[in-house]
């Protein structure tokens, strides 16, 4: 007889369970070895990017096995809303994905429709070749797909704060997250995520999100910027990553041992 398996509880789970927000970091290079030393690090979750780095569907699955014995739960960013590609993250063992630009309640329903299993959505059947259910070791899981995977939209350009709540309130979108670099970029500001206006923009989606009922989360590295909005009431940040830790600290590493002028 087969093993009958449990999959380990969604990244929308992990919120509501919790009684603090959940702190997490991207992983961008690609390295399962790098994705398990991050897993291991003692934060709650990790961003593994699909869509600004040269992470693809196999290397997505070899990444989601090398943290699965940690106690972080993996939050997939899709490269589009595109449909096909989003079930094929589901059927390779993303349980939870985000997909990025969401610009209205239209699109957000449609993410919602592509991750269902029909009659509620369009995402095809392919259980028993997938490790998504485990090769159907997963009992029932076609039945309780909804509740197996969690579905977080991001919100990154003026169309999408403005359209913020109605993206929140769409049945199916477990949370929002916002996108200050493609935001700062949308308002005319090119790589200024600490301007005035970008941040009076991210406290403005917070607020429609968090009407809403939803959570809602944010990408900030500078750390006055993340208690900022942890404080605004995010219920999920990102506040490093894996390619950032790496630039900077072999950075320092040179300054500190061969200077400025070339000479050790």
């Amino acid at each position: 007889m087969p093993i009958r398996l449990t999959l380990p509880p969604t990244f929308r789970d992990r919120i509501t369970g919790s009684d603090r927000p959940q702190l997490g970091m991207w992983v961008c290079s690609g390295s399962p070895l790098v994705a398990e030393i991050c897993a291991g690090a003692g934060l709650d979750w990790l961003l593994i990017d699909g869509e600004h780095s040269p992470i693809g569907l196999e290397t997505t699955s070899a990444l989601l096995q090398a943290v699965a014995p940690y106690p972080v739960t993996p939050l997939v960013r899709a490269p589009s809303d595109d449909a096909v590609v989003l079930k094929q993250l589901l059927d390779l063992g993303a349980q939870n994905v985000l997909v990025p630009m969401v610009d209205t309640a239209e699109q957000a329903a449609d993410v919602v429709r592509a991750v269902r299993y029909p009659p509620r959505g369009v995402r095809g059947v392919g259980s028993a070749l997938s490790r998504g259910a485990r090769w159907n070791r997963v009992e029932n899981y076609m039945a309780d797909a909804d509740r197996y995977v969690s579905v977080f939209v991001q919100v990154e350009s003026g169309t999408g704060v403005e359209n913020a709540a109605e993206i929140a309130a769409v049945d199916g979108v477990d949370g929002v997250f916002v996108g200050p670099s493609d935001l700062a970029a949308s308002l005319g500001v090119l790589g200024q995520q600490t301007h005035p206006d970008v941040v009076a923009a991210v406290h403005r989606t917070f607020e429609a999100v968090r009407a809403a009922g939803k959570p809602v989360g944010v990408n900030a590295f500078d750390p006055e910027m993340a208690q900022e909005y942890l404080d605004a009431g995010a219920s999920f940040v990102l506040v490093g990553a894996d390619v950032a830790l790496l630039a900077r600290g072999s950075e320092a590493l040179a300054d500190r041992w061969i200077g400025d002028d070339g000479e050790s």
